[in-house]
């Protein structure tokens, strides 16, 4: 019963999260319609910066993740080498995807 109540919580933030960003895109999607109800279209404001943008939050994440769960290696009873082990994942998965949205920026980037 007490593993309950966190697992109940992280479902209702996360179904609070995902709402907001299905009523979002809900909403762009009606404004959308709209427009091409009255013959207009949506202008074009891409600015190319967004994959630069989340790669580096992203990247930010993943190494700050990494840093900090870093130190629970010299805790463990097991010899990883170097002090990394599975946890680490939380860390280097964010970081390599955001390494990722970075690299993709610069090589598909228009001159």
């Amino acid at each position: 019963m007490n593993d309950l109540i966190p697992c109940l919580g992280v479902v209702g933030v996360l179904t609070i999260i995902f709402g907001f960003l299905a009523f979002m895109r809900y909403m762009n999607y009606k404004e959308t319609i709209a427009l091409a109800e009255k013959g207009l279209t949506r202008p074009e404001t891409k600015s190319g910066k967004g994959l630069l943008r989340w790669g580096i939050v992203i990247t930010a994440i993943g190494f700050a993740l990494s840093l900090g769960l870093y130190p629970l290696g010299f805790d463990s009873g097991n010899n990883y080498p170097l002090h990394l082990g599975p946890w680490m994942l939380g860390g280097f998965v964010p970081l390599f995807l955001g390494l990722g949205l970075i690299l993709l920026h610069y090589l598909t980037e228009k001159e």
